[in-house]
C-alpha cells in the first residue's frame, strides 16, 4: 500500500519550506550519522523500556529526523532529565527533508523513531502511513490541552491523531510603532489593525505611507497569508470566490503603484528592511534587463547580502523605511535577530483574515521499534508545562501550543514589542482559525493561483488570460474536479 503512493509523495515532497517556520536553521547537521548511513543500524536503535517501567526511569535510544533545529535543544533537555536515554538528532535541510524521509521509511528503514512535518506535507505523509497512530498511546486523552487548530492539523482524514506541534503559527502584521505614531498619530495594535481591515483599506494605508516617505510592506508578498479563507473546493467543484479576485487586484495595485519596497521575503533587502532604510528596486527597475557577468549571472544578487550591498547603488539611489511585515507567530524569532536598533519600536496586529502557516509537527515513525519511548519524547516536547516554560525562555519568544502555558504567560509583556502581551494576542488569533475549509487540493491550487497573481501584477499576462491559465492548470492537475469557469 505504501509503495503505491511513493510517486505521489515524492512529488509532494519537492517543495521549498520556510526555515523560520520551523524555528530552525538551514543545512544539514547531525549529532550522529547522516541519514544515508542508517540503513543497517536498526538493531542499534532498539530501546529496552521494560526495565524503565519497573524502575521509573526511561532508557534506550531514540533517533530523530527533523527539519527544525529546535529539536536538538529539546533532545538535549530530554536527555538531561532522562540520562538513561541516548538521543541522536539528524537535522535535514527543509528542501530535502520530505524526499529523504519518505524514501527511507517507504524503503523499510526502522532505525528512525521520531519524524516531523509541516502542515503542507502532513496529509501526504499521513496517507502513506509514515506516522504511527498516537491514539494507540492515549493521545485522545490530551485533546483540549493543545490549541484546537494545532490538534486538528495533527489528525489524518479519518480523525486519527498522528502528530502534535509544540508551537502555534497564526498570522499577523508586525509593524513599526514609531512610524505609526509619526504618520497616523497612534500606534496601539487595535487601532493599527484597522489600517489593514480589508484590501481597499490596505491600499489607502499604503498610499498614505508612501506620501510620508515610507513603504507599507517590504513587498506585496507580505499579504500572501491573507488571500482568502474560503475553500478552494466545494462539493467536488473548484471554488474561486470574489475575495480571491480582490486579492489579485490588491497584489497588482501594491506592485504597480510602488507602494512596497520590492524586497522579496528571505532576500538580503528584506532582512535589512527590518532594521532601517532599504533601497527601493521598483517595478520599472526590476522589469529591465539586469547586467550580468561573464558567466551570465546577475551582477546584483538579492539573495547574497555581500553582493547586494556592493552593487545595489548601481541600480537604485532611493531608500525608504518599511512599515509592516506579514508573518506567522514565528516572525517574532525572525525579527528578534534582525531588528537592530528598531528593537522596542514594534507591535503586532491582526490582518483582514485569520490563518496560519508553518509549524513543526512531531510524531512517531510507524516503523519505529521504540514507540513507547518515542511517545514519551512527543509528550515531553508538546504536553509538558515545565518544558513549555523552558522553551519560551530558551527560544526567546516562540509561541507554544500548550494552552496552560499560553494562559500562564498571557500577561507577559514583550520589551521588543513595546510591552505588548504577545502570547495573549497570538492565542486570540489562533482561536479565529477555521480548518473546515482545508482540502487535499489546497497546496497545488494555491500555488497555481499565486503564479497567476504574479503574472498579472508584473504585466506578463492580462487578468483574464492569467485566470484562464489558472483554470487550465487546475483542470490538468485534478481532472476529477468540476471546473466552472
Amino acid at each position: 500500500m505504501k509503495l503505491k503512493k511513493l510517486t505521489a509523495l515524492l512529488l509532494a515532497g519537492i517543495m521549498t519550506l520556510s526555515l523560520a517556520a520551523c524555528g530552525g536553521g538551514s543545512g544539514e547537521s547531525s549529532s550522529g550519522d547522516s541519514p544515508e548511513s542508517k540503513g543497517d543500524s536498526a538493531s542499534e536503535s532498539t530501546a529496552d523500556t521494560s526495565g524503565a517501567e519497573s524502575s521509573g526511569e526511561l532508557s534506550g535510544k531514540l533517533t530523530v529526523w527533523t527539519l527544525a533545529a529546535d529539536l536538538e535543544q529539546f533532545a538535549d533537555k530530554f536527555k538531561e532529565e532522562n540520562p538513561g536515554v541516548e538521543m541522536e538528532v539528524v537535522v535535514i535541510a527543509p528542501d530535502d527533508y520530505p524526499t529523504k524521509v519518505e524514501t527511507a521509511l517507504l524503503g523499510g528503514d526502522s532505525s528512525v523513531d521520531i519524524i516531523v512535518g509541516e502542515p503542507k506535507m502532513l496529509q501526504s505523509m499521513y496517507e502513506a502511513e509514515l506516522f504511527a497512530n498516537l491514539d494507540d498511546f492515549g493521545a485522545q486523552d490530551y485533546e483540549g490541552k493543545i490549541v484546537d487548530y494545532v490538534w486538528q492539523v495533527g489528525k489524518d482524514n479519518e480523525g486519527i491523531q498522528r502528530a502534535i506541534s509544540y508551537q502555534i503559527t497564526p498570522i499577523g502584521f508586525f509593524y513599526r510603532r514609531d512610524i505609526a505614531d509619526k504618520v497616523f498619530g497612534y500606534s496601539d495594535p487595535e487601532s493599527v489593525g484597522k489600517l489593514f481591515a480589508d484590501y481597499d483599506t490596505i491600499i489607502e494605508t499604503g498610499k498614505t505611507l508612501k506620501d510620508a516617505g515610507y513603504r507599507v510592506f517590504a513587498s506585496d508578498g507580505e499579504t500572501q497569508h491573507f488571500k482568502g479563507q474560503s475553500s478552494w473546493v466545494v462539493d467536488g467543484a473548484l471554488n474561486v470566490d470574489q475575495q480571491r479576485y480582490d486579492f489579485m487586484d490588491l497584489a497588482t495595485e501594491l506592485y504597480q503603484q510602488d507602494l512596497t519596497a520590492y524586497a522579496t521575503q528571505w532576500t538580503a533587502p528584506w532582512y535589512q528592511a527590518m532594521s532601517g532604510p532599504v533601497p527601493i528596486l521598483n517595478a520599472e527597475i526590476q522589469g529591465g534587463v539586469w547586467d550580468t557577468d561573464e558567466n551570465g549571472d546577475p551582477l546584483l544578487n538579492v539573495w547574497d547580502e555581500e553582493n547586494f550591498n556592493a552593487n545595489v547603488e548601481n541600480y537604485s539611489s532611493e531608500t525608504a523605511e518599511v512599515f509592516a511585515f506579514g508573518l506567522p507567530a514565528w516572525g517574532v524569532l525572525t525579527l528578534r535577530d534582525n531588528v537592530g536598533e528598531t528593537a522596542g519600536s514594534w507591535g503586532v496586529c491582526s490582518g483582514p483574515s485569520y490563518g496560519y502557516d508553518g509549524g513543526t509537527y512531531i510524531g512517531i515513525s510507524d516503523l519505529s521499534e521504540n514507540k513507547e519511548l518515542a511517545w514519551e519524547f512527543v509528550k515531553f516536547c508538546t504536553l509538558n508545562e515545565e518544558v513549555a516554560d523552558w522553551w519560551i525562555e530558551a527560544s526567546e519568544g516562540d509561541t507554544v501550543s500548550l494552552l496552560s502555558a499560553l494562559e500562564k504567560h498571557a500577561e507577559d509583556e514583550s520589551e521588543t514589542y513595546g510591552g505588548q502581551k504577545l502570547y495573549k494576542f497570538w492565542l486570540e488569533q489562533a482561536e479565529g482559525i477555521n480548518l473546515s475549509n482545508v482540502t487535499e487540493y489546497d497546496k497545488a491550487i494555491d500555488a497555481a493561483w499565486t503564479n497567476a497573481v504574479t503574472a498579472v501584477k508584473t504585466g506578463e499576462k492580462t487578468k483574464e488570460d492569467a485566470i484562464a491559465g489558472f483554470y487550465d492548470e487546475v483542470a490538468a492537475t485534478y481532472p476529477d474536479l468540476e471546473i466552472n469557469r
